[in-house]
């Protein structure tokens, strides 16, 4: 007998099932997760951009440990490709996946690397009535998840639920048009075969002001929307073309 689907959880049974059998694969530059390894450098270009533009870090190239100090929570970190630089430049940084293989996978490479990062299996409307956590983070971000997210209203309202009342919530994601469908998922799925069959659901895409307007419903006012553009090198790069890739930061209304 089939189950329905939880409509109350923010998780999609069928993505943390694919997920969790790529989990060896999370730190293999070529293997399945390589358009996220990547996407990485730009991604943690914009965590930075934003960190500097709200004020969380000092405008000092200089600085090793520009985070200093500074509370990040990590939202579907999977194998930890963000939280482990973010971590390197000081912030302390609490990372959650509902994929309990993504969080073995975490744990297992922060610990070669000698990094001290809170990894927890767990879905963020759970952390989120955590009465200790509650308005505990600095910086919140999302990146590459809120496509994958059942029920975005409760992943909203929990994100704003453990943002300080001064904190930052970032996200990246992928636009819900036509390049998009294309790119992000057929050219990437069944013709490049980037990333496993199945990885996209376009109906789960999400254009800006969509995101605008969600946030704005769970007390988030976005302001700012960048978009990513591929480089001739195989990176990503900032631009003000949002049509496939895009960033997205806002602060508590």
């Amino acid at each position: 007998m089939s189950s329905m689907p939880d409509t109350q959880s923010t998780i999609d049974a069928n993505d943390i099932s694919r997920f969790n059998s790529q989990a060896g694969q999370w730190w293999d530059p070529d293997g399945p997760m390589k358009p996220l390894h990547l996407f990485t450098p730009v991604r943690l270009e914009y965590i930075l951009a934003v960190a500097r533009r709200t004020g969380l870090t000092a405008d000092q190239p200089h600085r090793l440990l520009p985070l200093d100090g500074r509370k990040v929570l990590d939202v579907g970190c999977g194998g930890g490709l963000l939280a482990e630089p973010l971590c390197r430049l000081g912030a302390e940084m609490t990372a959650i996946d509902a994929s309990q293989g993504a969080i073995d996978a975490a744990k297992a490479h922060a610990a070669l690397q000698g990094l001290s990062i809170t990894y927890q299996n767990i879905p963020i409307e759970t952390l989120a009535k955590t009465q200790k956590m509650q308005g505990k983070f600095d910086l919140i971000y999302a990146s590459e998840i809120i496509e994958h997210v059942n029920n975005r209203h409760q992943f909203l309202q929990s994100m704003r639920r453990l943002l300080k009342a001064d904190g930052v919530i970032i996200f990246t994601t992928i636009n819900k048009t036509m390049p998009a469908l294309l790119l992000a998922k057929f050219a990437a799925e069944y013709i490049l075969n980037l990333v496993p069959r199945g990885t996209h659901q376009f109906e789960k895409f999400i254009r800006p002001e969509q995101l605008q307007r969600e946030c704005a419903d769970a007390g988030i006012l976005i302001d700012d929307i960048t978009g990513f553009i591929p480089t001739m090198q195989g990176g990503f790069r900032f631009s003000s073309v949002t049509a496939v890739n895009y960033g997205a930061f806002g602060q508590l209304a």
